[in-house]
């Protein structure tokens, strides 16, 4: 972990197969330790979809984050995770068929997530960040 301060979390992973497991094992512990265990499997899962994109499409380092409120009943209530990777072409999203073995990440983020978008990453770097929502329990 590169960087923690109670209510953000940051990793960086290198662009190889380990990446995606790395990154559900690292959101999956964060958010133990927040208490937030309710939203380890649907946070664990459209993190995986975004990770296995940005290694599909892009080369160099794929950056996680995770944000939370300050405190539980917060008003933004919710968690906002984002993926950052190198590529600066937005993903698009696109209506798989039923014998697709894949297009079906960005539909998944959509469907579970309050709210989700991209923008692009830091002008001097270049990039792009592919964010989502959830609402906090409770």
């Amino acid at each position: 972990m590169l960087h923690t301060e109670g209510d953000y979390a940051e990793w960086a992973f290198p662009a190889d197969p380990t990446a995606v497991r790395r990154a559900r094992s690292a959101v999956r512990a964060q958010l133990a330790a927040w208490d937030l265990d309710e939203l380890g499997d649907i946070t664990t899962l459209l993190v995986s979809e975004l990770v296995t994109n940005a290694l599909r499409h892009a080369a160099g380092p794929i950056g996680v984050r995770l944000f939370r409120p300050g405190t539980p009943h917060d008003a933004r209530g919710t968690l906002l995770v984002e993926v950052s990777d190198p590529l600066p072409d937005p993903p698009r999203a696109r209506t798989a068929t039923a014998d697709d073995e894949g297009g079906r990440g960005l539909q998944l983020v959509a469907g579970a997530s309050r709210r989700w978008g991209t923008r692009p990453g830091d002008p001097r770097t270049g990039g792009k960040t592919v964010w989502f929502e959830l609402a906090l329990p409770g």
